[in-house]
């Protein structure tokens, strides 16, 4: 966003929606209009329940608001992001409307819904900023025209790779949490597991054979609430049960926070352990250990830092150990060096692309 913004051909034009403007997700909205970016729209258009039939309503309920939305800003390109199920509601909203459709992440393979979004979101794109080369290779097959299909290294690594990581005095009072509290002087964990949708009904148990996993390692530990997605209540009800029933583990839990302080956080910790992407892209760049849990990032392309287990306490708490053993790992530029935000920024200034779409082999 910084660079669409700086760029002099540009404008940006900000849709925020779904659970970044939510509190009990961390509203992230917040954060956004602290860093300096005017947000134009807001869409509330998360349905409670969190299950399949609300995401799936979710999606319904951000294509009618998208729309609106498009109509009333006129854009000239949307750029989406990856695999949310909001980003499928604004591919198919700006598609319809003959808006060409920018996406970022694209090619990936991973597990859950988000792999069959990912491409379909693909299939609607006019322009693809992928985040590796084995990504653009995927695009292409998918008979995606390679003159739009540029490798330009995934935009999450820009805000991370030129800050200070120092954990300043201080860092986790900021972010309040509830439990034990967070000696930044001592090796700490990071946890952040998300609700897995193909496996919904799966979560709570799931969830416990991680809890049990990181009370055996003794550690102070920092645990993250997961998303929306289908499944969350099941794995926030895992963590409160947990809390409340095990007030002496040394378990913090937060909310959110910005993705420095994220990066800040991560890069401190001994360990970075769950199921979210954070644990196979910006900990490659960092070099953290990274104990990946289950089926959500499934095949997806990881760096040497990450060890891979399934949803058994036994083999996480080994994975964690081995893990904190081996300690930091060389820096590895798999997603990028930092620098795509500038790419795409000058990308969409430059590419004239037709809004009619066909296929390319």
């Amino acid at each position: 966003m910084s660079a669409v913004k700086a760029h002099p051909d540009l404008e940006l034009q900000l849709i925020v929606s779904a659970s970044a403007l939510l509190y009990r997700f961390g509203k992230v909205v917040d954060l956004i209009e602290q860093d300096g970016f005017e947000v134009s729209s807001r869409i509330y258009s998360i349905v409670e329940g969190e299950n399949l039939t609300t995401m799936a309503k979710s999606v319904g309920l951000g294509v009618l608001e998208l729309s609106t939305q498009f109509e009333n800003l006129r854009p000239d390109i949307v750029l989406t992001v990856a695999d949310r199920f909001e980003t499928m509601a604004t591919a198919i909203a700006a598609s319809y409307m003959n808006i060409r459709v920018a996406h970022t992440q694209g090619g990936e393979l991973t597990g859950s819904i988000d792999e069959s979004v990912r491409h379909a979101i693909t299939k609607l794109s006019h322009l693809h900023f992928v985040s590796t080369e084995l990504s653009r290779e995927r695009v292409v097959k998918m008979g995606e025209n390679p003159t739009y299909v540029f490798n330009t290294g995934c935009p999450a690594i820009d805000a991370i790779a030129d800050i200070d990581l120092t954990l300043m005095p201080g860092f986790f009072d900021q972010y309040g949490g509830v439990g034990h509290g967070i000696d930044p002087d001592k090796p700490y964990l990071v946890v952040l597991q998300h609700p897995v949708t193909t496996e919904f009904g799966a979560g709570f148990q799931q969830i416990n054979e991680t809890l049990q996993a990181v009370r055996e390692t003794g550690m102070q530990t920092v645990w993250l609430w997961p998303n929306v997605d289908a499944g969350s209540d099941d794995v926030s009800k895992g963590l409160r049960m947990f809390r409340e029933r095990n007030r002496d583990v040394p378990i913090r839990f937060f909310r959110n926070f910005s993705v420095e302080d994220y990066a800040r956080l991560i890069n401190g910790a001994a360990c970075l352990v769950g199921n979210s992407s954070s644990g196979i892209r910006e900990s490659a760049f960092l070099g953290v250990p990274s104990v990946n849990i289950g089926t959500r990032q499934h095949a997806r392309e990881r760096a040497a830092n990450v060890m891979d287990v399934g949803h058994v306490s036994a083999d996480i708490l080994a994975a964690i150990r081995h893990q904190i053993e081996h300690g930091k790992y060389p820096s590895d530029h798999l997603y990028g060096d930092g620098c795509s935000g500038p790419r795409i920024a000058q990308l969409m200034a430059e590419t004239a692309v037709s809004i009619q779409k066909t296929m390319a082999y």
